[in-house]
């Protein structure tokens, strides 16, 4: 029997992955009202998107699956690097000083807990 898996992709964060990981590994293996709780609080500044990551996904899983949202878990959540744009800053006798800005996509992914 293939479980139903309702995903969430979301591509062109403006942060780093590893500044999204930290949070995505408190997450996995998580109920999805636990999840609400712990981005509420958490102090990063990547908790919002992940938040919205996870509203999508629960609602994925709602509407295009029909399962219920207060049996939903985060089955497996990851951050990879996505592009990174280069810019340049002045430095000591005007010589160019790259600085790169990073970008990260998520995908988070939510099953049904069986009872």
């Amino acid at each position: 029997m293939d479980e139903k898996e309702a995903v969430c992709y979301l591509r062109g964060v403006r942060m780093s992955a590893s500044k999204v990981r930290r949070v995505l590994d408190a997450l996995r293996g998580k109920t999805y009202e636990e999840c609400l709780i712990m981005l509420e609080f958490m102090p990063y500044r990547s908790c919002e998107p992940i938040l919205n990551a996870l509203f999508s996904a629960a609602s994925n899983a709602k509407n295009n699956l029909g399962m219920n949202k207060a049996k939903l878990y985060v089955s497996e959540c990851y951050a990879n690097e996505g592009a990174t744009m280069k810019r340049f800053h002045p430095r000591a006798q005007g010589r160019p000083f790259p600085i790169r800005k990073r970008t990260c996509s998520l995908v988070l992914k939510m099953k049904e807990r069986v009872d």
